[in-house]
């Protein structure tokens, strides 16, 4: 790009991709884990885009598919996975499967501490947006500072 936008790198295969501000520019491309990132960065940072419904299959029916993305994901440095909801949501059973939402939740603990990749309840699908373009530009800035300390 002609201007010092920071790109942000959305995963071909998303079918219902995040909306962002003008502040950043975005591409589409095939990437090997996750469903975010951004462009120049894409073997540092990885994020994760979940809908609740699509979140508690992976916890339950997909889990070992699941498990397998997770692994992929603690190759990168900074990697999450974005859920489209909150824990009040989770609390209140408002997904479709009989999963306890203590077993959701405990889920979600078990990914952070055994895969090293966290969880982050964001409320909505705009807010998740939010979240994820302030988490991907914060990386880049901090990647973009410390390769000018460097030089």
């Amino acid at each position: 790009m002609s201007d010092d936008r920071i790109v942000l790198v959305i995963d071909t295969r998303e079918q219902r991709p995040w909306s962002f501000s003008d502040e950043v520019a975005t591409v589409r491309a095939t990437l090997s884990a996750g469903d975010y990132s951004v462009q120049g960065l894409e073997d540092r940072i990885r994020l994760e885009r979940k809908e609740l419904g699509d979140f508690v299959t992976c916890c339950t029916r997909e889990r070992d598919r699941f498990v397998r993305e997770l692994d992929k994901l603690r190759a990168y440095e900074l990697r999450a996975i974005v859920v489209e909801a909150s824990l009040l949501d989770v609390a209140a059973h408002r997904y479709r499967s009989r999963a306890l939402p203590k077993a959701i939740v405990a889920s979600a603990v078990a990914f952070h501490v055994d895969y090293g990749v966290p969880t982050i309840w964001a409320g909505d699908h705009a807010k998740a947006a939010r979240v994820a373009e302030m988490i991907l530009c914060r990386f880049a800035r901090k990647a973009a500072e410390l390769r000018t300390e460097q030089t």
